[in-house]
């Protein structure tokens, strides 16, 4: 029978305790937020909102094509003008998502013949980037550039090493530094996915490979997502402008994908703006971010040191996990559950996101839910 075999993998995720479901949440939810990634606050803030709204009024509902028939307005020059100024890069290209972004970058710059070093941890969109490249690609250890060193040197050739700059699981970050040396020891590229970082670290949320130093390299590839700080939609590939040219005439995610809707280009151009008038709203995630470890740490569960904003508390089974998650929903508060095959070294975790406008009593909150439903 036609798709028989989709019984029998469903059965096997209801046994394993691994069935994932659709909520879909009200427009005015009672429930305190620690799932999403709006880091800042911003996906209602009123400046962020009128610049879709503004954007939508101005272009229409959508883009009408790909980029490179109908797809680029003057909006989407004007958002990889300044993104790119902001992050401190020559320049930017903006896509429909982080995810088409990643794939962009990853199939663009590693033609046959090439070596794609990939960290263990790496998020789903860099992994598929690996596979659907037309170059080799070899996992190394987690966040460890003597491995991806070692990698290196046993290929002559074009080479790249990818990473995300924050890991989306525990929240913890690449030794960026590291693993720039290491490329740059065996003249390969570095391509790394700062998703987490963007709005949380680096000066005024610049970056985490603007904290690094490594803002402007050429020998550096960034790829960010507009939905998360920026609270909008889509993503973007910054770099030098060659780079940037070269994905233009040959990422296939960018040629044959839509354009990003005008109003999440507008939403997300608002966004920037702002965090470059409030730059503390970077520092504050980050605050509530160590806070939260701190509490969770102190009232006895096992939660993992936070190097950006997002913070893992580990439960003791998949089962467990989502009893947690469903019995914290219960309580007045949305975390994420985490469970295989989403983490990569099989153990469960609720996934909690510091946002920049938590209160200090919402952080209380948060902390005394979580504990008091404890497995």
């Amino acid at each position: 029978m036609a798709f028989g075999w989709i019984d029998e993998q469903a059965a096997a995720r209801r046994r394993a305790g691994l069935v994932r479901t659709l909520r879909p949440r009200p427009a005015d939810s009672p429930l305190l937020d620690l799932a999403s990634n709006d880091y800042l606050g911003l996906a209602r803030h009123p400046e962020v909102v009128a610049g879709a709204e503004a954007a939508a009024r101005t272009w229409g509902g959508g883009a009408t094509g790909s980029r490179l028939v109908t797809g680029t307005t003057e909006l989407h020059g004007e958002l990889e003008r300044e993104l790119a100024d902001f992050c401190g890069f020559e320049a930017a290209l903006v896509f429909s998502s982080g995810y088409a972004a990643n794939l962009a970058a990853v199939t663009a710059l590693a033609p046959h013949g090439s070596l794609i070093v990939s960290d263990a941890g790496n998020h789903a969109s860099l992994i598929d980037g690996c596979r659907l490249a037309r170059g080799t690609t070899q996992v190394v250890a987690h966040a460890d550039p003597d491995a991806v060193r070692k990698a290196l040197g046993t290929h002559e050739g074009p080479a790249l090493a990818v990473s995300d700059t924050v890991f989306s699981v525990d929240g913890d970050a690449a030794p960026l530094a590291g693993l720039a040396e290491a490329c740059r020891e065996h003249g390969a590229g570095l391509v790394v996915d700062d998703a987490h970082g963007l709005g949380v670290l680096g000066a005024g949320g610049r970056g985490a490979p603007h904290a690094a130093g490594l803002a402007g390299a050429d020998d550096v590839v960034v790829t960010v997502t507009l939905s998360k700080s920026l609270g909008s939609q889509g993503g973007a590939v910054l770099g030098p402008a060659r780079v940037v040219e070269h994905l233009v005439n040959a990422a296939r995610t960018f040629i044959f994908d839509t354009g990003l809707a005008p109003a999440a280009a507008g939403a997300a151009l608002a966004a920037l703006r702002l965090l470059g008038r409030e730059p503390e709203r970077a520092t504050r995630a980050r605050e509530v971010a160590t806070a939260l470890h701190a509490r969770l740490t102190a009232a006895g569960l096992e939660a993992v040191r936070p190097d950006a904003a997002v913070v893992s508390v580990r439960a003791p089974s998949p089962e467990e996990a989502v009893q947690w998650a469903a019995d914290c929903r219960a309580a007045g508060l949305l975390v994420g559950c985490f469970r295989p095959p989403s983490v990569p070294d099989g153990i469960s975790r609720l996934r909690l996101t510091a946002r920049a406008d938590l209160s200090e009593e919402q952080i209380e909150r948060a902390v005394r839910v979580i504990g008091e439903t404890r497995p």
